[in-house]
């Protein structure tokens, strides 16, 4: 069963995103803020994680993006980023970041299942 870390500050949010994946074989995990999405990639070694950006506290989504990308047991994780930001230079941001997809809410469930799926099988 593949593992899906969710980080997302918003529990509404994080809740559609578990229950859109829940219909699907995915162990989920699920992360408040940027530091706790973290220690929990450290722990729980996800083989997805699904991101927002834009996060209070200390870490925002890109800064863990970064944080994922740097570390050898973690830097293969695919990581897709949501964000309200559509802007072209938003979306640089993300894929500078490390992104390997980033989807702009609102966004459809299928289209993040579709995206997941999709990730998990190349990976």
């Amino acid at each position: 069963m593949k593992k899906v870390l969710i980080v997302e500050d918003h529990a509404d949010i994080r809740k559609l995103i578990s229950m859109t994946l829940e219909f699907e074989d995915y162990e989920i995990h699920e992360a408040p803020d940027g530091v706790t999405g973290l220690l929990m990639a450290q722990t729980v070694r996800p083989d997805l994680v699904v991101m927002d950006v834009m996060m209070p506290g200390e870490l925002d989504g890109l800064q863990v993006c970064k944080h994922i990308r740097t570390d050898p047991k973690l830097s293969h994780i695919p990581v897709v980023l949501l964000t309200a930001r559509g802007q072209a230079k938003d979306r640089e941001a993300g894929l500078a970041a490390g992104a390997t997809q980033y989807l702009v809410k609102p966004f459809s469930p299928l289209q993040l299942i579709e995206t997941i799926e999709q990730l998990l099988v190349s990976a």
